[in-house]
């Protein structure tokens, strides 16, 4: 009796150290927190600072630029590159609407493709899962070209000038199905799984009530790349789109952009009346205005996504 009680002392005693050398190398002293805290201070700052720059030359008068150039607190202050932008009136809330539209669409659409197509190569009794993990992989190594894609949006699907082609060239992803896949693999149990299939559940069911809720962090990071992608996409408006009414924000400001630039470039040989007009143009301010136009709604959305965001960051990570 004595000895089995000296072997749970003994057990006690070394779980207590361990539990000790484990506080203790998880621990750090006061100063190196303050020097870590004062680091990503700074950090923090490297990342903030230029955006708030940035908006504070969107808000600086062209004369006043010209005059003193960059300056964090500028000697005037004007909203014209502002006014100049918003001037098209309703282009500028058109375009919003259909650069939101095509983002919630097309971010919606491409995580029930992705999650189900995901999910399916992550179960090992799927029978054509070797097919389809080809299937997917292929495209990371090997892409068509730009020819071969305008011409299956074009002229096989039909897609020009329709909304579809903003949402469905990159609403699904072959990384982004793999990220899903090895998560699935990795962190959804297959005892959850297979207890739910005695209890009845079917697959459907099953993917839903307990899948999903399991794989939010994977989801939540993969919708936010999507979002940041739908967001800033422009190249494919520029290739499949000619109706001002479907032209997304992006590409709108791209053009607006593009036309400053050109009056500049060639005020002298359009005549006088055009030299006058860029000369009272907002030509650097403009472009900062652009900047956080298009940037600010992804920084408003950002906190939605940031809770999930932070625990996905290992999405697909290898456990032991």
């Amino acid at each position: 009796m004595a000895y089995k009680f000296k072997n749970i002392f003994d057990t006690n005693k070394e779980q207590n150290e361990a539990e000790d050398h484990s506080n203790k190398f998880n621990s750090i002293s006061k100063k190196t927190n303050m020097i870590l805290n004062v680091l990503f201070g700074i950090l923090a700052a490297v990342c903030i600072v230029p955006f708030l720059f940035v908006l504070i030359i969107s808000l600086t008068s062209e004369s006043s630029l010209q005059a003193n150039g960059y300056r964090f607190w500028p000697e005037e202050w004007s909203l014209e590159a502002y006014k100049y932008i918003f001037e098209s009136g309703s282009n500028i809330i058109r375009a919003y609407g259909v650069t939101i539209v095509v983002t919630i669409t097309g971010t919606i659409l491409g995580l029930i493709i992705m999650t189900t197509y995901a999910y399916a190569l992550s179960r090992k009794n799927f029978a054509y899962r070797k097919f389809f993990t080809k299937l997917i992989f292929i495209p990371m190594l090997f892409s068509g070209g730009m020819v071969s894609s305008y011409l299956v949006v074009t002229r096989f699907l039909g897609l020009k000038n329709n909304i579809l082609a903003l949402i469905l060239p990159i609403c699904v992803s072959s990384f982004h199905i793999i990220i899903l896949r090895t998560f699935f693999k990795t962190t959804v149990p297959d005892a959850i799984i297979e207890s739910a299939k005695i209890d009845g559940a079917s697959e459907f069911l099953l993917f839903l009530r307990i899948v999903l809720p399991i794989s939010l962090p994977a989801i939540a990071t993969i919708a936010l790349f999507l979002t940041l992608g739908f967001w800033n996409d422009w190249f494919n408006a520029m290739l499949y789109i000619d109706k001002n009414s479907l032209i997304p924000l992006q590409y709108l400001l791209i053009k607006l952009e593009t036309s400053i630039e050109f009056l500049v470039n060639n005020s002298q040989s359009i005549g006088l009346n055009a030299t006058e007009a860029v000369s009272k143009m907002p030509k650097e301010t403009v472009k900062m205005a652009i900047v956080v136009i298009t940037t600010l709604p992804i920084i408003f959305a950002y906190p939605f996504f940031q809770k999930y965001f932070v625990s996905g960051l290992t999405v697909g990570a290898v456990k032991e």
